[in-house]
């Protein structure tokens, strides 16, 4: 499920080793709680990051299904193709398609067969350099019990990479092994809601951590959602209104750090649950050659290994906050 395959040597101060934990980091998530914005701001955010100093960390635009007729509206002047004026050509320069991860609903009001129709139309309209070039190659659907998955999967072209979100807050027992477990195999992604705009919906550090932990167990990559705007944990606004709910907030850092050390079987639930809850900007070292929590150390190679294979990004509906805190991060 990994973004945009740019190298981050164009990051400036940024060292190498946090350059690989932050490559292709950050689907946009602009149309999405807190920020929730129009089509026509999303895209043209979109575009701003993809020629940004930035762009290596961004990954793919995130859209519901049902609005991808809207992103063809509003974002067809730019994206790459040979159709755009001169007035748009430096924003739609002359690049990769731009590539979205569609919001798939699983319900029976909404059948996933009309979405995956609109995925369809979608890719073949975009496929021509005049339409601007965009695809759809993944999807990301919420799954309420481990039964779904079959049947979820039996439907889904094989085409398209899938992340399946998981109910972690509402786990049976509060035992996400089984879910997971489901997936082995599957060639299909987990997915962990990290947060949203109220602090009931943010699981707690031991859960995040478990959640990994059954991901590297099961040999099931994952992505993450929501709450991750921050590079450390701390207390934050849950929203962008004028007098915002204030709550606790996990930190991306923390997350693939310890998605990196987890996914190279270096440390365990209990340490995962540490680094997660870890305040102290002190405790993380990201240098040319190594990302370290502590006493924990993973070389850059293993740091890019697991994030390409592991790892593979979180949705966030600002990219501006996350990219300014990690830039903050390294030049303390």
């Amino acid at each position: 499920m990994n973004g945009n395959p740019q190298n981050l040597a164009t990051s400036g101060s940024i060292p190498k080793a946090a350059q690989a934990l932050a490559q292709g980091l950050i689907d946009y998530a602009g149309l999405f709680p807190p920020a929730k914005l129009d089509v026509p701001t999303a895209v043209e955010n979109y575009a701003r990051y993809l020629r940004s100093e930035r762009a290596p960390m961004l990954g793919r635009f995130i859209c519901p299904a049902a609005k991808l007729g809207e992103v063809t509206k509003h974002a067809a002047m730019l994206m790459p193709g040979t159709f755009a004026t001169s007035g748009y050509r430096e924003m739609a320069g002359d690049g990769e398609p731009w590539r979205i991860s569609a919001i798939v609903p699983h319900h029976s009001q909404t059948p996933i067969e009309d979405s995956l129709e609109q995925i369809r139309a979608f890719n073949h309209h975009h496929e021509a350099e005049d339409a601007g070039l965009a695809v759809v190659d993944a999807i990301e659907t919420p799954i309420k019990e481990v039964g779904e998955i079959d049947a979820l999967l039996d439907v889904v072209p094989e085409q398209l990479a899938i992340a399946i979100e998981v109910p972690v807050l509402t786990a049976p027992g509060g035992d996400i092994r089984g879910s997971i477990a489901a997936l082995a195999g599957t060639g299909a992604a987990a997915k962990i809601r990290c947060g949203g705009v109220t602090q009931d919906a943010f699981p707690s550090a031991r859960q995040i951590a478990e959640f990994m932990v059954a991901c590297r167990t099961a040999a099931v990559p994952f992505k993450a959602t929501a709450g991750l705007h921050h590079a450390m944990p701390g207390e934050y606004r849950l929203t962008y209104d004028d007098n915002p709910p204030m709550g606790h907030m996990h930190g991306f850092v923390n997350v693939f750090t310890a998605a990196v050390l987890i996914g190279a079987k270096a440390i365990d639930a209990d340490q995962a649950t540490a680094i997660l809850e870890d305040t102290d900007p002190t405790s993380f070292v990201l240098t040319a050659d190594t990302v370290s929590w502590r006493d924990h150390t993973a070389p850059i190679a293993t740091v890019a290994e697991q994030r390409s294979r592991f790892a593979l990004s979180y949705g966030s509906c600002s990219f501006d906050e996350p990219t300014e805190e990690l830039a903050d991060l390294v030049k303390r």
